[in-house]
């Protein structure tokens, strides 16, 4: 046992800074669960966001997938329509948007010689 005052008030000291040290050890381990248990719990939240924002994707997509096939048939039924009625006409317009994608095909490699 310590005689002396000073003794005794550096082992007060160094008990008290032990008991300072303890603390702060379990406050970091409490603040660590706790942000671990946040950051957790904000993970769940962005992957429900996210999932729920590729549903809307999703749904939407498929709204416009229908949309764009329903006019893509509506565009088939006309101009089968138009080829019906003017067989002639839509041969020859046939014929003339060919011989044009031929030209513009054969001048793009005759300018790269």
């Amino acid at each position: 046992m310590p005689a002396n005052p000073a003794a005794k008030e550096a082992d007060k000291a160094k008990g008290a800074a032990l008991e300072a040290v303890e603390h702060a050890e379990r406050s970091f381990a409490q603040a660590a669960d706790a942000a671990r248990v946040q950051l957790t719990e904000a993970a769940k939240r962005v992957e429900k966001s996210v999932t729920e924002g590729f549903e809307t994707l999703r749904a939407q997509s498929r709204a416009y997938t229908d949309t764009a096939g329903q006019q893509l048939e509506d565009a088939q039924r006309y101009v089968s329509e138009r080829v019906r009625e003017r067989p002639i006409t839509a041969t020859l317009a046939g014929l003339g948007v060919g011989v044009l994608i031929g030209l513009l095909i054969a001048g793009g490699r005759s300018s790269k010689r």
